[in-house]
């Protein structure tokens, strides 16, 4: 079930183990809201407004936090594979890729059925990958969603968000998605912070806890927003990316959504009730195992 206003769609569905409420520009949304809501979404669809998408997760052996990451074991299957399950219940993709340099990662998604495309050693980032990977694809796409591999329990709601919000936003040429920022992450450096204009396009990412204030504590009242890695982009737009020479804030803060912002794109943010369960090194995978079979999901 599809819930849709005209700055973002989103959905109510089970998934996960919990009912979900979807939040936008500090809005919940429920399931009475579904009615005659998507009519101007399905114009758009049918008027042929970025309709092809393709999701892509790109996955990389050699990292220097977690080598070998995409292929570890999270309750008997790779990480890889479970990331590829979840993003296989989207209902706005048209397909589905894993993209990877490493012939190991390619041999385990080929063995559970994803298809594989191969990339090059030296895509500096997700999103260059995603590019190469597009431009192998040799097919026509509106929008490519760069789907995380390092959080298997992303869920599919949040997939079509981050599509849908592009869609309906002409003006962007980006969108991604943000969570509430849990108080013990905001000293985390691996926790990226966002902070979002109130008509919903992303202002800045930050490292560190964003915003500040005077008294240098985090404010136990001000909901500060976590990305969640997931991001889509215009395909037009994705070819343009990796000819951006790179932008003094993208390297000082190491994020490539900075690029984008430095040179002027516009940036649509979704914010959702998700509990993020990244696997940024070895001891995160005994927590998600935790999480799993407490919600009792194979």
């Amino acid at each position: 079930m599809v819930i849709c206003n005209a700055d973002f769609m989103a959905s109510s569905k089970q998934s996960g183990g919990g009912m979900k409420a979807w939040i936008v520009h500090g809005l919940l949304l429920g399931a009475a809201a579904v009615t005659g809501a998507c009519a101007a979404f399905y114009r758009r669809r049918h008027c042929g407004f970025r309709t092809r998408v393709v999701g892509i997760i790109p996955a990389r052996y050699a990292s220097t936090r977690f080598e070998g990451k995409p292929l570890v074991h999270i309750l008997g299957k790779p990480m890889i594979q479970r990331t590829w399950e979840r993003a296989k219940l989207a209902s706005t993709l048209d397909h589905i890729v894993v993209a990877t340099d490493d012939q190991r990662i390619a041999e385990c998604c080929r063995g559970f059925g994803a298809d594989v495309i191969m990339t090059s050693e030296s895509c500096l980032n997700g999103t260059e990958r995603c590019n190469e990977a597009l431009q192998k694809l040799g097919k026509n796409y509106d929008i490519v969603v760069n789907i995380q591999g390092d959080e298997p329990l992303i869920e599919p709601e949040i997939i079509d968000g981050v599509v849908q919000a592009l869609q309906t936003s002409k003006d962007a040429v980006f969108s991604t998605a943000v969570t509430s920022l849990k108080p013990e992450d905001g000293a985390d450096t691996n926790r990226v912070k966002c902070v979002v204009d109130n008509r919903g396009y992303a202002i800045y990412f930050s490292r560190g806890l964003i915003p500040f204030n005077k008294s240098g504590k985090p404010n136990p009242k001000f909901p500060y927003f976590l990305h969640l890695g997931i991001q889509s982009y215009d395909s037009k737009f994705l070819k343009i990316y990796p000819n951006l020479p790179p932008t003094p804030l993208q390297l000082e803060e190491d994020l490539e959504q900075l690029k984008v912002l430095e040179n002027g794109y516009k940036m649509k943010v979704i914010k959702v009730d998700h509990d993020a369960h990244g696997v940024d090194s070895p001891e995160d995978v005994k927590k998600i195992e935790a999480l799993m079979r407490e919600r009792n999901l194979s």
